[in-house]
Order: structure tokens, then C-alpha cells, then sequence
């Protein structure tokens, strides 16, 4: 879906119907004195990732051993169990 021009008086003119729009994810950018001054883009197009995208995107990821990774948090976390209102 193509960015659509909008002026700044139209920003301020229809704001809810642009944000509405934002939401259903149309893109704008908007202009001052024809020239384009800023975009208004959604902040989330797609709520979920499928597992394919998910290991496309973990490809270059680096290797975490877990064993390692579980010794680095225990000794920089306090795993102790305490009463918060033992006196």
C-alpha cells in the first residue's frame, strides 16, 4: 500500500480518520507547503510471526548454550526465597 500525501492543515482537519487509517495500516506522509516534512507509518503491521519467519530470522542468530546462560543469570541474580515481611 503506496504512502498517501497529506498536508498538515488535513493532519489537523482529520486526525481521527487519518489515525484510523494508521491503525488499519495506510502510511501517510505529510507535507508543509507541498514539500514532505514527515511520515506517519504504523507501528505494527503483522501481530504474529509464523514459525517459518521466525527461523528465517534466527538464520545469522548466535548460539546460546543454555547451560552457560542459566550460570550467568544465577550468579548475577539473587535466587534466595524470603519472607518480605519476616522482621
Amino acid at each position: 500500500m503506496a504512502a498517501e500525501e497529506i498536508s498538515q492543515r488535513d493532519l489537523r482537519n482529520r486526525s481521527g480518520e487519518i489515525m484510523d487509517a494508521i491503525e488499519q495500516g495506510q502510511e501517510f506522509v505529510v507535507t508543509r507547503n507541498g514539500k514532505p516534512i514527515g511520515e506517519l507509518i504504523p507501528l505494527r503491521r503483522q501481530r504474529t510471526v509464523t514459525r517459518e519467519q521466525f527461523a528465517a530470522m534466527s538464520v545469522n542468530a548466535a548460539y546460546v548454550d543454555a547451560d552457560r546462560f542459566r550460570a550467568d543469570l544465577d550468579a548475577a541474580v539473587d535466587n534466595d526465597v524470603r519472607d518480605p515481611y519476616a522482621g
